[in-house]
């Protein structure tokens, strides 16, 4: 009788969680939790509660609980994995990950959760066969399908991505997200797909800020076929609407670029007064930085390819060691107060957090990669933290890198013309601090150099990185790991410099941004 109890009070639970009634899943987890104190389920939909509550210290504590009244409940397994990422306990989501994935091979639901969670973790590997098992045990299941072709697109899986953005489209013919990811996995070589996106433009009738995927979807399309201008015309579209709507003042981040340079100086990277890391861990970390667009992820491709190096691909966990050491929570950006702070703290906090974060991601290999451009900020910390550290910084024609953001729909400073000269002459006068705090340590990478002369621009850079040179680094197109940029399917191409001096195409509608760059002594090719 009362496991019939139990059952009818965990089914309705399920309907109003479904339902999203967290407050009946809360009242059905406390009606079972009466009938048997040790029933897992009860702690189990409190945890569901909770979570959807948005209280992650209680709904953590129910998952433990449900797990230690039941080991083998994989799907408070992976809810608790999810909660660990949100808390940013990034080994413990991924070691919930690696016991109970063997448990999933007939639940999609936990299955698709569990990718998801490989793939917040950076482990795109991890993540598409889950996928892939969700999609064929339910098929047609739309956010499965999605999740599935956006983690084909990191892993270069560019015909697998192609069929589901396609089916997704049939069946959404309006969806403009899906528009743009399937604008992006090919060259267009005709006008089809461009005249259905325009057709949406027209049909929908939506205002400007609704259309902002279609609009630099269009934009790309009309770059392929050479029709520049038109071309143009939407990409300004598309950086005019997000621009209305973010809110977002360009002066806030070149703030904190001239605080970077003031505490982060000469005098403050040498007086270590005992706060220098020690210098013990059998891991060497590479940091690639620099603009986003001026070929990180290419020289991470080249490196990575090398026996000795892995790549940890982009992590935050640097921006998220500076704020923990400055006692600020989370990963978003950094502002000048937590500059200060962390500044003043004993470097080995940040070292440590460093590397207990990024762990996780690594194997065997003695030397790694963090490619996260916006690294270029905290050069000072990295340099300071890791004495053996291997610092990468790309540069690349001013024009070329600047229009490659415009066009972009990632970069908050790059929606206008006018923000993202400013945020470039902050970002060149950061770079230009570097090389006077960091000299040789700051080993500098010209992107056309790269393109026009790989081999022996390789060699170069690998003997500046203390590697042997390998062959295997001249064909880092067949590199098979995920890459989680924008430049993520470029780069399973050969090296070619069809991208150098692009901007020429569009010189007339570029010229504000040419002047404004040249008067601020920047110099342009």
């Amino acid at each position: 009788m009362q496991n019939d109890q139990l059952r009818q009070l965990s089914q309705a639970a399920r309907v109003a969680a479904q339902r999203r009634d967290w407050v009946s899943v809360a009242a059905f987890a406390n009606k079972i939790q009466k009938l048997d104190k040790k029933e897992p389920e009860a702690y189990f939909l409190a945890g569901l509660a909770e979570k959807g509550k948005g209280q992650v210290k209680r709904a953590i504590q129910a998952f433990i609980k449900t797990l230690s009244l039941n080991s083998q409940r994989y799907d408070a397994a992976i809810e608790l994995a999810d909660l660990y990422l949100l808390s940013q306990r990034h080994s413990d989501s991924f070691g919930l990950l690696e016991r109970y994935q063997q448990s999933l091979t007939n639940s999609p639901l936990y299955l698709d959760m569990a990718a998801r969670v490989f793939s917040a973790l950076g482990l795109h590997n991890r993540a598409w066969p889950l996928f892939q098992q969700a999609n064929l045990l339910q098929p047609g299941v739309d956010m499965f399908r999605a999740n599935l072709a956006a983690c084909s697109v990191l892993l270069g899986k560019v015909n697998d991505a192609k069929a589901l953005y396609r089916q997704l489209l049939e069946k959404y013919p309006q969806h403009q997200k899906n528009h743009y990811e399937l604008s992006k996995l090919e060259t267009t070589n005709d006008s089809a797909h461009l005249e259905q996106m325009q057709t949406v433009l027209k049909q929908t009738q939506l205002p400007a800020e609704k259309n902002i995927f279609l609009y630099y979807a269009i934009g790309k399309e009309l770059e392929d076929l050479e029709r520049w201008q038109e071309s143009f015309h939407y990409y300004k579209l598309a950086g005019d609407a997000v621009a209305k709507v973010a809110d977002y003042d360009v002066a806030d981040d070149i703030a904190v670029i001239e605080k970077i340079i003031k505490v982060c100086n000469a005098d403050w990277l040498v007086n270590n007064a005992g706060l220098r890391a020690s210098d013990k861990s059998t891991k060497t970390p590479i940091f690639i930085v620099g603009l986003p667009r001026t070929g990180t992820t290419l020289t991470e491709r080249i490196i990575s390819s090398h026996s000795q190096v892995e790549s940890a691909d982009e992590t935050f966990f640097m921006q998220l060691a500076i704020r923990h050491a400055a006692g600020v929570g989370g990963i978003g950006d950094v502002n000048e107060l937590i500059i200060e702070k962390a500044a003043r703290k004993n470097i080995r906090q940040i070292a440590q957090k460093y590397m207990q974060e990024v762990t996780y991601r690594l194997t065997d290999r003695p030397l790694f990669i963090d490619k996260y451009p916006y690294n270029f900020l905290y050069l000072g910390f990295i340099a300071k933290a890791f004495p053996k550290a291997r610092i990468v910084y790309l540069r690349r024609n001013p024009m070329d890198a600047c229009f490659a953001m415009y066009k972009q729909s990632f970069f908050k400073f790059a929606y206008s013309l006018d923000n993202l000269g400013q945020y470039f002459v902050a970002q060149d006068r950061l770079r230009r601090h570097w090389q006077s705090v960091l000299g040789d340590r700051l080993i500098e990478v010209e992107y056309e150099s790269l393109v026009s002369d790989q081999e022996n621009q390789t060699r170069l850079l690998l003997d500046k990185l203390g590697l042997e040179f390998e062959p295997a680094c001249l064909s880092f197109e067949k590199n098979p790991t995920a890459s989680a940029s924008a430049s993520t399917l470029q780069v399973r191409e050969k090296m070619h410099s069809r991208s150098v001096n692009k901007w020429k195409y569009f010189a007339a509608e570029l010229q504000p941004l040419k002047e404004y760059l040249r008067a601020a002594g920047i110099g342009i090719n």
